[in-house]
């Protein structure tokens, strides 16, 4: 308990460091984070940190997977469910199979502890690859394809890892049975989560107080994943279903502007504390892991590691190019049904396979003992061979994929963009019509009427230019100019509103107040 406020402090400053340090460096933060959690652990006087395994999949798992789920779209993930089963399903079974064969024979592990090993290391991270692809600038169909896969693959992976440690602390395995509570699992959590998302959003309807609504929108997730777990379903899929199920009603549940800002700006702190957090605390475990390995030869470890991480990497390369270009596998996610999707697009999901702390939670939670009392075996290699792969796979793929990207010469495609111009020309259009309409009430002056209608047919026609591809230069020509004088009036009026405060004629509230809708009319700038 003494270390606890050390402890904390030397995290929080990690996490801020090593975040500010991937921004500087340009990679994506996982891998400085996973890094300097490793550089932490051996320095010295640092306390270890033991996690709770069941504790880390409870805390974590359920608000990152729902607010993943909860920012996707249903209609890509829909559009996509093919490819995305493929991985997310037969990608994890060949994994967890192709992992077990290399351990057995390569490392000398026992089948029933190789196919744990198989079930550790087979999902990808549930937001980290996502993440990555996001920021870089690919196709759309190419990041859902991803997200897709990391949103569900734990629930297929834990429910192999589930019968394999029962294989070995029972010495019994049933096929039928792996088969029939998978099937069950999912059904029950897609059941539970669509249930809970119809109460929340009942419940969400009746709401019309920020604070209150972001408190249910933090407990949701863990309303959808705890009772799903309890009652022997998949807390994965009940958290992602709830998640899609209320991201897609969302804009019919939150009537506040205002709540609606400090929901999405709420949730994109916490997804990424949360994985900050998480990564650097992944990193923080490899000194436990060596020591309880020791006397082992670091070169034999060393071998070991670089057997299954080979195999892990391997395996998806085989598997993605396989199903994209197998006669009706997957290839319509990349290329919309329009023949073999580049292979380029294909590339890029198969280096795409980051493992997480899922992995690591999985490794962790493996049983001391079998049901004889003895010993599990080889507990502790097959938590360092599923650390080494977490940390293989951050880094030389977290690392090397922009690379891989700029190499293969894959750029946004640029669909959504066309989209948020359809979006705004038809927003623009209705304001328009909705003007009109408004025109002859009695609460309505012409000349406000005009004001409005001008800003609106202005706005129509900029998005109306883009929409066809010729004449917008002017357009945007003149928004450029708008932004940059909107942002110096912005700046003088926030210079100003200091300048009151600190001579004490207005307080501090009223600047805070002023200054936010400030900030809001700033947001708006470029739209």
């Amino acid at each position: 308990m003494d270390h606890v406020g050390p402890l904390l402090l030397a995290l929080l400053l990690a996490v801020a460091g090593l975040a500010a340090l991937a921004q500087v460096l340009r990679v994506p933060y996982p891998i400085p984070l996973v890094v300097g959690g490793l550089g932490l652990g051996f320095l010295p006087g640092m306390p270890s940190v033991d996690l709770d395994p069941d504790l880390v999949l409870l805390l974590f798992l359920p608000p990152l997977l729902y607010s993943a789920a909860f920012f996707s779209s249903l209609r890509e993930l829909r559009a996509n469910v093919g490819p995305i089963s493929l991985l997310s399903i037969g990608l994890v079974v060949l994994t967890t199979a192709g992992v077990a064969a290399a351990a057995h024979f390569a490392i000398g592990l026992p089948w029933p502890v190789a196919f744990v090993l198989g079930a550790v290391v087979s999902p990808t991270d549930a937001v980290a690859p996502a993440a990555i692809v996001r920021r870089l600038g690919v196709p759309r169909r190419i990041v859902t394809v991803i997200e897709g896969e990391n949103l569900t693959n734990d629930w297929t992976a834990l429910v192999v890892y589930r019968f394999a440690v029962a294989a070995v602390v029972t010495g019994a395995f049933s096929l039928p049975r792996a088969g029939l509570e998978f099937v069950l699992t999912g059904l029950g959590g897609l059941a539970i989560g669509l249930l809970v998302g119809w109460l929340v959003a009942h419940v969400r309807r009746r709401l019309d107080d920020p604070p209150t609504e972001m408190a249910v929108s933090l407990l949701t997730a863990y309303a959808a994943y705890i009772p799903a777990e309890e009652l022997g379903a998949s807390g994965v899929i009940a958290a992602v279903t709830v998640g899609v199920f209320l991201g897609w009603r969302a804009p019919r549940l939150v009537s506040s502007p205002s709540t609606r800002l400090q929901l999405y700006s709420v949730w994109e702190m916490l997804q990424f504390l949360l994985n900050a957090v998480l990564f650097v605390l992944v990193g923080l475990q490899l000194p436990g892991i060596l020591e309880a390995l020791d006397g082992a030869s670091a070169g034999e470890l060393l071998a070991e590691a670089g057997i299954v991480s080979g195999v892990v990497v391997a395996l998806r390369i085989v598997w993605v190019f396989a199903a994209m270009y197998s006669p009706g596998g997957a290839q319509d996610c990349l290329c919309g049904g329009e023949g073999r999707p580049p292979r380029a697009h294909v590339a890029i999901v198969a280096w795409s396979g980051m493992r997480g702390a899922v992995a690591l939670a999985a490794a962790l939670a493996i049983p001391l003992t079998v049901a004889g009392g003895d010993p599990f075996p080889s507990r502790e290699l097959v938590i360092f061979l599923a650390f080494a792969t977490i940390v293989v796979t951050l880094v030389l793929q977290g690392l090397t994929l922009p690379l891989l990207i700029r190499l293969l010469g894959v750029e946004d495609d640029g669909r959504e963009d066309q989209e948020e111009v359809t979006a705004r020309l038809t927003a623009a259009d209705a304001a328009v019509e909705r003007v009109d309409a408004l025109a002859g009430e009695s609460w309505t002056y012409d000349e406000t009427i005009e004001r409005v209608r001008a800003m609106f047919e202005y706005r129509r026609r900029r998005f109306a230019a883009r929409a066809e591809g010729d004449g917008h230069e002017p357009y945007e020509h003149r928004s450029a100019q708008y932004t940059r004088l909107m942002q110096e009036t912005l700046a003088a009026q926030r210079a100003a509103l200091l300048d009151l405060r600190n001579e004490g004629r207005i307080g501090d509230e009223v600047m805070r107040r002023v200054e936010r809708d400030l900030d809001l009319e700033e947001s708006r700038l470029g739209a």
